[in-house]
């Protein structure tokens, strides 16, 4: 299958999920500086998803780069992913209306754990679809920067609970990890 639907499909639902968070900040009821104090939290959490989202969106694109096509378990699989990215908007807000309280922040780091388990599902989704030797299989390699990610967001889940601010600062870690597309899939292409 072209790959070109999926590409344009997961493209506009990534709009619409940055477009739903950004929907999601209020403007301060005064009109003095001081008033913005109260949306801070909101803010910065809209910061960090929009980086995430931003992060999946570029990798996903240079993921997409490297392959040729597409075939139902692609599908499926970046349809998974899509699904947790759809839950950002939602995480995002309640992190923000709740700062550094302990059940918001891990479901927020629930959501970017399974995102990221479905953004590896995807990646090897593509790789058996194109082979090991493929431009695909060998830009990805054994993923470790992915695997490194999981296990920075499962280590944050229970800190949210002993504190909020450990958790918040691995995910930060994370996508300070990411935040340059996949130089592995550069080198590549």
């Amino acid at each position: 299958m072209n790959k070109s639907r999926l590409e344009a499909f997961s493209d506009g639902v990534i709009a619409i999920i940055i477009t739903i968070m950004v929907l999601e900040i209020h403007a301060p009821a005064g009109m003095a500086l001081a008033d913005l104090k109260p949306e801070l939290p909101d803010f910065f959490s809209y910061i960090l998803s929009f980086i995430f989202v931003a992060i999946y969106w570029n990798n996903h694109h240079h993921m997409l780069q490297a392959s040729h096509h597409v075939n139902g378990r692609v599908l499926w699989a970046n349809q998974f992913l899509l699904f947790w990215l759809s839950l950002v908007p939602f995480t995002t807000r309640w992190m923000g209306a709740n700062p550094l309280a302990p059940t918001p922040v891990a479901l927020y780091g629930v959501v970017l754990f399974m995102a990221a388990l479905a953004y590896y599902f995807l990646a090897q989704a593509l790789v058996a679809l194109h082979g090991k030797q493929s431009q695909i299989g060998m830009a990805l390699g054994k993923d470790c920067k992915g695997i490194i990610s999981l296990i920075i967001y499962a280590a944050a889940l229970p800190l949210a609970f002993i504190n909020a601010w450990f958790s918040i600062a691995l995910y930060i870690a994370v996508a300070l990890m990411w935040l340059v597309p996949d130089k592995r899939i550069e080198k590549n292409l």
